[in-house]
């Protein structure tokens, strides 16, 4: 050591600095961003991380159970009372706009099912419970409307049969198609690009083919209605951080 030139901590002997400090080593990458990590099973509804997607699928689950089990005569009544037809919007319009999202068209392995549990859990971990629900909410009325309000004044034009009146309309479809449109304006550029390219082209496909063009149509305006809450979903966003990876 030279003359006048303070002692190094080690060359005195002095304990090694603590990790993470000045002097001492770098933290080791993996415990420094723990949230890099992956953890796949937050694909998936959880009680406590997003309780709004986990009660609704458990709702979801029962209805699906009910209408492979009971009675089919007992099936059919439930499904018509909860129809979104424009006979049952005139009378009791709360009742089946509620109703008539318990149900699954297509039962539990539908690709909407799937999409459900994915993307509202996706969703609520971004914005919240409350606000996934408002986004599930207007896509599935309004789209709805959007559909059955035509049928309506076309039969009292006549370009349609009473019969269309009774339509049967019913599952969650228009909520998912809105959540899906929402999710993607949180994504970055790319992936969003991509979803939205590819979800718009299997909903176009389905149109193309007329089977359904009712449902089409409002499949549709539904992505439609998400992607229009992108401001409002942007500024909802939670801050990042370890729970919200």
């Amino acid at each position: 050591m030279l003359d006048a030139v303070p002692a190094q901590p080690a060359a005195c002997g002095s304990a090694p600095a603590a990790p993470g400090s000045v002097t001492g080593e770098r933290t080791p990458p993996e415990t420094a961003s723990p949230r890099r990590r992956m953890r796949p099973w937050r694909l998936l509804p959880t009680p406590t991380g997003t309780p709004f997607t986990f009660a609704y699928a458990a709702v979801l689950v029962g209805t699906s159970l009910f209408v492979l089990f009971a009675e089919p005569g007992v099936v059919a009544s439930a499904l018509r009372g909860s129809s979104t037809d424009v006979a049952h919007l005139a009378h009791t319009p709360v009742f089946v706009l509620v109703a008539s999202a318990l149900w699954i068209d297509g039962g539990i392995t539908s690709p909407f099912a799937i999409a459900f549990l994915v993307v509202l859990t996706a969703l609520e971990r971004r914005i919240g419970g409350r606000r996934t629900a408002g986004v599930f909410v207007l896509g599935h009325t309004v789209a709805t409307l959007a559909t059955e309000v035509p049928v309506g004044l076309s039969v009292m034009a006549g370009h349609l049969p009473e019969s269309s009146l009774h339509r049967l309309d019913y599952g969650i479809s228009f909520g998912v198609a809105a959540s899906i449109g929402a999710l993607a304006g949180l994504l970055s550029p790319w992936p969003r690009w991509v979803v939205l390219a590819v979800v718009g082209g299997m909903l176009v496909e389905d149109l193309v083919e007329f089977t359904d063009p009712m449902t089409s149509w409002g499949h549709l305006m539904a992505l439609a209605i998400g992607v229009g809450t992108w401001p409002l979903v942007r500024r909802w966003r939670r801050a990042p951080g370890p729970s919200a990876a």
